[in-house]
């Protein structure tokens, strides 16, 4: 899903109240981020329901990205409880992501058992 300025608060914010919100913060020049899109909804699919995935377009959301100081792309943003916590910079391979995603969600998990 894509978020704008306008759906950023109820696409990400809110909805962080729920389940981590994954964004991916990207711009269609950027090579890297063409390289991370695909692998990172790929990962992003296979945990359906357990966490979502949001991408907002630097170019044309700047404000956000300045909000959260993205200052290279890509750059991706787990939000949680309206409050970005965790992420990471640069293009890695679906392997990689998945490993995050699977910690970021074991994080999760105990954190709802204690």
């Amino acid at each position: 899903m894509d978020t704008t300025t306008e759906t950023f608060e109820l696409d990400v914010i809110q909805r962080s109240h729920e389940l981590p919100v994954v964004v991916d913060f990207w711009a269609a020049w950027c090579g890297p981020c063409r390289m991370l899109g695909p692998a990172i909804e790929q990962e992003a699919a296979k945990r359906e329901g357990k966490l979502a995935l949001v991408k907002l377009d630097v170019d044309a959301e700047s404000e956000i990205a300045g909000r959260y100081g993205v200052q290279s792309i890509p750059t991706v943003a787990v939000f949680r409880n309206g409050e970005a916590v965790t992420g990471f910079v640069g293009a890695y391979p679906a392997a990689t992501i998945g490993k995050f995603f699977d910690d970021l969600l074991a994080k999760e998990e105990s954190a709802a058992a204690a």
